[in-house]
């Protein structure tokens, strides 16, 4: 299998090849420099890789949710690479990404991930490691307040907590820190972690047309009210 993984959805802006069980990758963390870095990232990648984009069986996209632009950036990038390759994309949340990365990393089977929305508020994702070692989402991915999170009460002790979301909001951290059983170090999205969930969706047909493209934003405005603090 030979995927081309990209996110620019945080900070970090991350590019991952795969061809076979041989992965490249770059990573760079820098704030508002993904439309400088990521063109000659995936260049690199692919020449170090000694591979042109008709080669690839597919693009797997992180499709958020995250930073607005940081999404549009690489879905543009995504799209502009599939046209020009005949490829499809595969859309993978760049929440699950985390997920993966603190199952593989740190063995965790139970993961919240929160990033911050901004409005005070955070992007939430709760993931189940699944037989196969790949994260499942349990509920929908949804935008959470900095208070109680039902789920992490229900089942104290099970997840461990990942993402830059918890630093951004002390207060969300201190409201389930009695339910949390692990703080993970993982704070950011990583491409090479949108690969194994990448080839078990493709290998499922869940890959799109780019066209058909649809970014996971999950707020469809920043026109509105920031939501309040606390519980």
């Amino acid at each position: 299998m030979k995927l081309l993984a990209l996110d620019t959805s945080s900070l970090a802006c991350s590019v991952a090849l795969q061809i076979d069980d041989e992965i490249l990758d770059r990573h760079e963390e820098q704030a508002r420099e993904h439309t400088r870095l990521l063109v000659p990232m995936i260049q690199a990648v692919l020449g170090e890789g000694e591979i042109t984009l008709p080669e690839l069986d597919a693009i797997v996209l992180g499709n958020g949710p995250g930073s607005f632009i940081g999404m549009r950036i690489a879905a543009s990038v995504a799209q502009g690479l599939a046209f020009g390759g005949g490829l499809r994309i595969v859309p993978v949340s760049s929440l699950l990404a985390v997920a993966a990365q603190v199952m593989a990393v740190d063995g965790a089977t139970h993961v919240a991930v929160c990033q911050d929305a901004h409005m005070n508020e955070v992007y939430l994702g709760l993931y189940e490691r699944d037989e196969d070692g790949l994260p499942v989402v349990l509920g929908a991915e949804r935008l959470h307040g900095q208070g109680e999170i039902g789920e992490l009460a229900n089942h104290p002790g099970r997840f461990t907590a990942a993402g830059s979301g918890w630093q951004r909001y002390p207060a969300l951290l201190e409201a389930n820190k009695s339910t949390i059983a692990a703080k993970s170090t993982v704070l950011l999205p990583s491409a090479r972690f949108l690969l194994p969930s990448g080839r078990a969706l493709l290998e499922c047909g869940a890959a799109v047309e780019p066209q058909d493209l649809v970014p996971a934003y999950l707020r469809q405005t920043v026109a509105q009210r920031p939501a309040p603090t606390g519980p």
